[in-house]
């Protein structure tokens, strides 16, 4: 009875803090991107360009994000407003969507990482899925970055999907930042606002946050309208229409990353793609030591037999991103999310390290999956009138394929040139089956099973 009475409490005296104070801030194919594009963002001029070149690798001068939220509260649009007011040219609104499917159903598929500059820092953001079909997109990130910008929709609270990413923020010892957002609603006002605080933090309290998460920083913003305030409101003024709060929230409440640059080289891949010039392209967060392009390094990972050693390779290309644009740099340091290629095997999970470094970095553990359907062969009398690939190995070597890059999905070889996938949801499985279609795969699939 003295716990409940005692979080009650708690969230009273926290909600009567931050209504009434000001915070004091402190200064798939689709992913394939070309040579020549790269080469051009390398060299247009932008606002990354004129940072000091030693700022990467001062780790103090770093932040290392992730936006996470329920489905629709207003993590990309957030993005896209952090961008503009960072520099960035933005083409069009959901500009992190990269992936067709992404712009035509207005939801997030995969995991992006971008780099903005604020105040002589660089925070490198991480924007995440809403959607729980797309749940291990937000656990093989979590352990890249130190906080988390937690988005609630103001006027609908925590949902279902605030809980589970809310948890695996709070699992990995991120500090958080409360956002509510979408507060110029007529139907939020600041007794809401209390409300959904209070909700909130009895949620941290469930999911076993440490005092040091309970005493979150929370802000009210319009990622719509592009503001956010330290205070409730429903408008601002005009000169304060803009995203300076959440930026200095940041600066000031998530640690930098607690690296050391004279370790040997050691980084956990936690993305990858696959280009048509460059091969395979690995992102990960440097733990340890520096990078630079023509570097000897090998990927290691444990097995149950101890550590295996995939390969040797030389870095060729380093890359990191830079807004929208990917941009070549030379070199990296501890702390940094950078891209690179010059690896064929490697994939998510494994380490790349200097060749004498032997001990893998830890691994994300992952929810299993939860649904399956059976991939097989087209063996209707309209097979061939769609599709260009319809042999049952070309179909496995894609499922392969998505199982390397979506560590939320299993493939298992059936019988007959059938394959059993194993995924999160029927909407994830739905996004590979289409993203197989407009490939030119011809197919058959089974109903779902639990």
């Amino acid at each position: 009875m003295v716990e409940p009475l005692l979080r009650v409490f708690l969230s009273g005296t926290r909600r009567s803090l931050t209504s009434t104070t000001t915070t004091r801030c402190i200064a798939s194919s689709n992913y394939r991107l070309s040579l020549p594009r790269f080469l051009s963002a390398a060299s247009a001029a932008s606002p990354f360009t004129s940072a000091t070149p030693g700022s990467i690798f001062d780790p103090k001068l770093l932040r290392n994000v992730a936006v996470i939220a329920h489905v629709d509260h207003g993590k990309t649009t957030l993005m896209d407003r952090l961008l503009r007011q960072c520099g960035t040219d933005i083409p069009h609104e959901r500009a992190l969507d990269s992936i067709s499917l992404e712009r035509e159903r207005g939801i997030t598929i995969a995991s992006k990482v971008t780099s903005i500059p604020w105040r002589e820092h660089e925070l490198n953001m991480v924007d995440t899925p809403g959607h729980a079909d797309f749940g291990g997109e937000v656990e093989r990130v979590v352990g890249m970055v130190e906080g988390a910008v937690l988005v609630v929709d103001a006027g609908e609270g925590p949902l279902a999907q605030t809980k589970f990413v809310l948890a695996k923020a709070l699992k990995y010892g991120l500090r958080p930042i409360l956002l509510m957002n979408k507060v110029d609603r007529p139907s939020v006002s600041e007794e809401t606002c209390n409300e959904v605080e209070s909700l909130v933090f009895d949620l941290f309290a469930n999911l076993g946050a440490t005092e040091e998460q309970l005493d979150f920083p929370v802000l009210y913003a319009s990622a719509k309208e592009g503001w956010a305030s330290s205070t409730f409101t429903k408008c601002p003024a005009d000169d304060k229409k803009n995203m300076t709060p959440l930026l200095n929230a940041i600066l000031k409440y998530v640690p930098s990353p607690s690296v050391n640059l004279d370790d040997p080289f050691q980084l956990l891949v936690s993305m990858m793609e696959r280009d048509f010039y460059l091969g395979r392209i690995l992102t990960g967060r440097i733990s340890s030591g520096i990078i630079n392009v023509g570097d000897k390094l090998h990927a290691i990972h444990s097995t149950d037999d101890g550590v295996q050693k995939i390969e040797e390779g030389k870095i060729t290309k380093l890359m990191k991103k830079k807004g929208t644009s990917m941009a070549m740099i030379d070199s990296a340091g501890a702390g940094d999310i950078v891209s690179f290629a010059g690896f064929s095997n490697p994939s998510i999970g494994h380490t790349v390290a200097n060749v004498e470094v032997m001990i893998p970095l830890p691994t994300v553990e992952l929810d299993p999956p939860t649904i399956s359907m059976t991939f097989g062969v087209n063996d209707s009398p309209l097979s061939g009138r769609d599709g260009t690939h319809m042999t049952g190995g070309k179909i496995g070597d894609r499922l392969t394929a998505e199982a390397e890059t979506n560590l939320a999905i299993n493939v298992i070889p059936g019988t007959s040139e059938s394959y059993e996938v194993q995924g999160r949801g029927e909407l994830q499985l739905g996004i590979l089956i289409e993203n197989m279609r407009r490939e030119g795969f011809e197919l058959s699939v089974s109903p779902p099973k639990v």
